[in-house]
C-alpha cells in the first residue's frame, strides 16, 4: 500500500509572468520571467522544498502552458497525478507589477473560466485525500461550481482525520456579483451560496484556518486580530492563524496556547508568494509536532525569504535556508539560473527602493 501523502493541496494553478524590471509600469516592461503559479500549487511546492511528500489537485487547459505546468511540478517534486486537462478553457495566466516595498498589482486572466474551477466531485480520490496527513484547500475553490461542491466533498470526506487547513484566500474578483449565480449565470444568487455562508460551511470541517485581516472579515465578520481568532475557533477549527501584515502573525489554539510573532526584517523585492511559503512552512511545522511559537517563527522566516526574491514558486526555500535566517543570517541569494535578478537600475525609478519588513500575508 502506498504511504499517505504528507500534504495534498487543492485549488488554483496557472502561469505567472513576472517583469524582470522592478518599479516599472507593466506597459513599459519588455521582458518577463515565466513561473509556475497559483496559491494552492505554491503551497505544495513550498512543502516539497521542505522535504514533504506533496501533491496538488487542480486542472489546466489542454495547451502548451498546461504542459509547462506539469513539467514544472515534476521538477519541484510535486506529484501531478491529479492535475488534469480541460478542453474548453485555456490555462490561466497572471501578470504582476513589482513596486517594492508593498505594491504588487496582479492582473488575472481567468476568463471565460479557469480550468481549476472545473474540478468535479466524481474525479476526486477521496481515499488519498482522507489519508493525507494534511489536506489544504482555499476559499477560491468555493467561488464557482463544480469546484465548490468538489471542495466541500473533499473537506467532508476527511471526517476529522489528520490536519485540514482552510486557507481563507479571499479574491473578490473571482466571485460572481449579486446579479450572477455561482455557476456563471445571470439569475440572483442563492443566499445559501454567499461567500459568508460557504466559508462558514467549510470552517466546520477544518482543523486549521489561515487568513489575513481582510479574509477574516469575509469569513467571520471580524477585523480585530483577537476577535477574528476567537470567531474562527468558534466556527470549528482548533487553530486560528491570523496574519497581521507588518504586525506579524497571531496564532491561537483552542486549548489556550497562543503565539504572536513579529515579521522577519528583509529587503522586500516581491511580496507575492510570501504567504504561500508561510503556508508550506506551516504544514512542515505542524507535521513535525513543534510547539506553536516555533511553527510561527519558522513560517515567518520562510515567507520573508520569498519576499526577498523576485520569483514565487522557484523562490520557495529549503530547510537549510530557513535555518540560516532563523539563526540571524542573511537571506540566501536565489540561484540566478532559476530566477534572473530584477533590473533595478536608473530606469526603475525611486520606488524600487526595498523595504525592511516582510509580510507573509502577501497575495499570490
Amino acid at each position: 500500500m502506498t504511504a499517505p501523502y504528507d500534504v495534498i493541496t487543492m485549488g488554483r494553478i496557472g502561469v505567472d509572468l513576472y517583469p524582470l524590471r522592478t518599479g516599472v509600469p507593466l506597459a513599459q516592461v519588455e521582458t518577463f520571467g515565466k513561473f509556475l503559479g497559483g496559491s494552492a500549487t505554491n503551497v505544495a511546492v513550498a512543502s516539497a522544498r521542505l522535504g514533504r511528500r506533496a501533491a496538488v489537485i487542480t486542472r489546466t487547459g489542454r495547451d502548451a502552458f498546461g504542459d509547462y505546468l506539469h513539467q514544472a511540478l515534476r521538477e519541484f517534486e510535486v506529484d501531478d497525478r491529479w492535475v488534469t486537462a480541460v478542453d474548453r478553457y485555456p490555462t490561466p495566466v497572471t501578470f504582476c507589477e513589482v513596486f517594492p516595498p508593498d505594491d504588487f498589482p496582479l492582473y488575472f486572466y481567468r476568463l471565460p473560466k479557469a480550468p481549476d474551477l472545473e474540478i468535479h466531485p466524481h474525479e476526486l480520490d477521496l481515499d488519498a485525500i482522507g489519508a493525507a496527513r494534511i489536506f489544504w484547500m482555499t476559499g477560491t475553490g468555493l467561488c464557482a461550481e463544480p469546484s465548490r461542491t468538489a471542495t466541500l466533498t473533499a473537506l467532508e470526506s476527511r471526517a476529522g482525520s489528520g490536519i485540514t487547513v482552510f486557507d481563507l484566500d479571499w479574491r473578490p474578483m473571482f466571485w460572481p456579483t449579486d446579479a450572477e449565480d455561482r455557476s456563471g449565470g445571470t439569475e440572483p444568487a442563492d443566499p445559501a451560496e454567499s461567500p459568508r455562508e460557504l466559508y462558514t460551511r467549510a470552517l466546520r470541517s477544518a482543523t486549521v484556518a489561515v487568513g489575513n485581516l481582510d479574509e477574516c472579515e469575509v469569513a467571520v465578520g471580524e477585523r480585530d486580530p483577537e476577535a477574528a481568532a476567537r470567531a474562527l475557533l468558534a466556527a470549528g477549527p482548533e487553530l486560528a492563524v491570523v496574519k497581521q501584515g507588518p504586525k506579524g502573525v497571531l496564532a491561537v489554539h483552542r486549548d489556550g496556547t497562543r503565539a504572536e510573532v513579529p515579521p522577519v526584517p528583509v529587503e522586500v523585492v516581491n511580496g507575492l508568494g510570501a504567504g504561500d511559503a508561510f503556508g508550506g512552512a506551516l504544514c512542515h511545522g505542524l507535521l513535525a509536532g513543534w510547539e506553536l511559537e516555533r511553527v510561527m517563527r519558522y513560517a515567518n522566516a520562510a515567507g520573508a525569504i520569498v519576499a526577498a526574491r523576485l520569483a514565487c514558486s522557484s523562490a520557495m526555500p529549503y530547510e537549510r535556508e530557513v535555518a540560516q535566517v532563523l539563526a540571524g543570517g542573511p537571506v540566501p541569494a536565489q540561484d540566478p539560473a532559476v530566477a534572473p535578478p530584477p533590473d533595478t537600475g536608473p530606469s526603475a525609478g525611486p520606488s524600487a527602493a526595498p523595504s525592511t519588513t516582510a509580510t507573509p500575508g502577501a497575495p499570490s
